[in-house]
Parts: C-alpha cells; structure tokens; sequence
C-alpha cells in the first residue's frame, strides 16, 4: 500500500499494538492473535531480542494482512534494516530528524516521539506524519488536550499508560489513535503463551474504541 493508505489505515484502526518483550520467542503467533482479535496495525520494537528476523518471519507469514512496523528505532542504521525486513512503518521514541528525513526518503510511514510543545512541532514540520506522545502516563489526557490546543493540525498519539480505563479520556482530548503496549500485550500473556487472552483482549479494545468513536 502508499504511505498515505497506511497513514488512514492508522487512523481509521485508532490503534497500534506495541509488541515488547524479553524473548522474540512466540511473537509472531502474538501477532497473529492481535490479527485475530481485530487489529491489524502491529509495531515490534527493537528492544526485543532478534528483532529484525522476527520483522522477517511475520511479514513472511501474515503478509498484507497486517500493517507491520518498527517501533523504538533509534537511529538511521536501524530504520533502514527495519525497512529491509519488511517494516512498512518506523517508530522512534524521541525526536530524530534524520530517521525522519531517511522515512520520507523510502516514502514510508514515520510516527515520532514526542513530548514537549517544541519537540512536537519540530518533528511535525520536520515531515513526521504522526506524533508519538510520549511518555503520555506523565501528563495524561489533560496535557494532550493542552498539546492540542495551540497545535490543532498534528496528529497526537498517547502512548505509555492507555488503557481501558484512561482510553476514553484521551480519545476525548483528541487522540487520532493510542499506542497499546503493556496494556494489550502484557508480559505475563506472552510468557504463558496466552494468544487467547491476547486476542480477547485485542477484541475488547477495538470493541471499546468503535464505540467511543460512535458515541
């Protein structure tokens, strides 16, 4: 697909499901459970053992079922392999305008972390097409509603602490989409190879989500 279909794919879901974990063991069948339980956006970060072989394996087995990304990608180098193995978006956790710059370059997806009014603005003018409000635990929905008010055209999405108790009060303070990690995949999930739970969970989500949007 283009960037520009990805990009509505993102906003038409409303979710990213940030897959971290301590062992790449079992994480492609995780994703395949998120599949199944209706989300069908899914970053790996690069925190997880194997990273790049696990890019590899999933986008060998789901496909274009699956809009796959990188998450927690720090440098140009990294981006770069993460494209070569079939990331079709990157994620950073912070501001870095040459991974910004080497996205636009592919004509692929780049969600930017962000924090701070300055931070924000410098990565959506720098070509970013969504920004990563991140560590979003720390100001909550509050302070994205603030982000929002002097920059009404950017695109924000939470991540750090979306769940589904605090999921209503950031897509009521503007959220385009919220990033899903722990709260989604949780660490004692894939540990016991739970992709039952994982997908039931997945489901409740997205369930929760289309009806907020609707409300």
């Amino acid at each position: 697909m283009s960037r520009h279909a990805d990009l509505t794919q993102v906003l038409d879901r409303g979710a990213v499901a940030i897959i971290r974990a301590s062992s790449g063991e079992l994480l492609v069948d995780v994703s395949k459970a998120i599949y199944a339980g209706g989300l069908d956006v899914i970053e790996v970060t690069f925190t997880v053992p194997g990273v790049l072989d696990i890019l590899a394996q999933t986008k060998r087995e789901l496909g274009d079922k699956i809009l796959l990304g990188a998450g927690t990608v720090l440098d140009t180098e990294s981006a770069r392999a993460a494209i070569l193995a079939g990331a079709e978006f990157i994620v950073t956790p912070t501001v870095n305008t040459d991974v910004i710059d080497l996205c636009n370059r592919y004509d692929k997806l780049i969600m930017t972390g962000a924090f701070t009014p300055t931070e924000v603005l410098t990565a959506w003018e720098a070509g970013a097409d969504i920004i990563k409000a991140f560590p979003a635990f720390v100001g909550g929905p509050a302070y994205l509603k603030a982000l929002h008010g002097p920059l009404p055209q950017i695109p924000l999405m939470p991540t750090g602490g979306v769940d589904l108790e605090t999921l209503p009060a950031y897509l009521k303070a503007g959220a385009c989409a919220v990033g899903l990690g722990s709260s989604l995949v949780t660490s004692q999930m894939v540990e016991a190879g739970d992709l039952d739970g994982i997908q039931k969970l997945t489901a409740e989500y997205m369930g929760k989500i289309k009806e907020l949007r609707k409300g």
